[in-house]
């Protein structure tokens, strides 16, 4: 399943199968990049009252970090410009965590998963280990 991460008990999942799950994760990033490059250029362009490739280059550097290249005139434009530059933050945020959190979850989880003599141990110290009978011969 996509959003679902194995338990520290559970083993790590197979190479192949965190590659997809690393594909999914790039996948859904790539998509909230896409809607927001179509909200900025949209919003460029009917607000802003820039052509369709101004509109497309101011949203791409808004989005992108960079900064405006062609100034507002409308006042609409300008308060959309400045929601959409707050916007852009924050979904560069978001993508990057996106990215980053199957790698940042597999290497938390190598180091912290539970193994047979770990749980042992835990029982032990705990004091809830259950002692087995051994029939005797």
């Amino acid at each position: 399943m996509f959003w679902k991460y194995e338990h520290r008990r559970q083993p790590l999942i197979s190479r192949w199968e965190f590659i997809k799950r690393v594909a999914l994760h790039t996948a859904l990033s790539i998509g909230i990049i896409g809607g927001s490059l179509g909200i900025g250029i949209l919003g460029y362009h009917f607000l802003g009252g820039l052509a369709w490739i101004d509109s497309l280059v101011n949203a791409s550097m808004i989005l992108g970090g960079m900064g405006p290249v062609d100034p507002i005139t409308a006042e609409a434009g300008k308060i959309f410009a400045s929601f959409y530059a707050l916007y852009s933050g924050m979904v560069f945020l978001l993508t990057v965590g996106i990215i980053i959190a199957p790698v940042a979850h597999r290497i938390l989880h190598r180091l912290n998963m539970e193994t047979e003599g770990d749980v042992q141990n835990q029982e032990e110290e705990q004091g809830t280990v259950k002692t087995r009978k051994t029939p005797q011969l």
